[in-house]
């Protein structure tokens, strides 16, 4: 009995000892999750403060951007506004440079194609249309007229344009309702083709060159009469 008693004494020794250590296993490995835990919510807060010092970086960068571009396109406006002031000068210096070449040479030019200009008058304009008519010259002598478009570039839109003018033309300046209406186009360089698109709709097609101008159309040309 005593034997047994030993046995069973030492049966419970051992359990409690294997108890108390597996206890504190347990505990060493609860203390190691909570460290962990502990290190996990340190990196989440340093993630977290790197990604909002990030984000505000981001933010101030944006910002800077934004106002940089703003910047450049007020910059570039400018630019352009001026670009364009000196191109409307610029044209507008040539266009009346060639108006006083042509008008120079008008009574000459149709004198050779059988029309006795005996007066040219610049910059001629009506509203009679309900709306502004402007032709830059007309050589004119009792009985025809002729209205001139100056172009520095003349474009195949122009000559369009021009034509639409050419078509009211009696309405907007009455006092040559009995007259024959013929319109010409003069221009220092064409495009596209323009030149060509002019003569076939009956218009006298002329050319600034050096100090003087010159007709285009052939000697067998018969304009328009609109």
């Amino acid at each position: 009995m005593k034997k047994k008693a030993n046995k069973e004494k030492l049966s419970f020794d051992k359990i409690w000892l294997l108890f108390q250590e597996t206890d504190r296993k347990f505990q060493e490995t609860d203390r190691k999750f909570q460290e962990t835990d502990r290190k996990f919510q340190e990196t989440d807060r340093i993630l977290t403060e790197k990604f909002q010092e990030t984000d505000r970086k981001f933010q101030e960068t944006d910002r800077i951007l934004t106002e940089k571009f703003q910047e450049i396109h007020k910059i570039l406006k400018e630019s352009e506004k001026k670009t364009k002031k000196l191109e409307e000068l610029f044209v507008g210096q040539w266009g009346k440079l060639v108006e006083s070449l042509v008008e120079g040479s008008l009574v000459k030019l149709f004198n050779q194609r059988n029309i006795m200009v005996q007066q040219t008058f610049q910059r001629s304009r009506s509203f009679k249309t309900g709306k502004e008519i402007e032709i830059d010259i007309i050589a004119c002598n009792g009985e025809e007229i002729v209205a001139v478009e100056v172009k520095t570039v003349l474009s195949e839109q122009d000559v369009k344009e021009f034509i639409e003018k050419l078509l009211v033309f009696k309405k907007a300046f009455p006092q040559y309702v009995d007259n024959k209406v013929y319109g010409a186009v003069a221009f220092l360089r064409a495009n596209a083709h323009a030149d060509k698109y002019a003569e076939k709709k009956g218009l006298f097609v002329i050319k600034a060159t050096g100090d003087s101008a010159k007709i285009l159309n052939n000697e067998k040309f018969k304009p328009v009469d609109y």
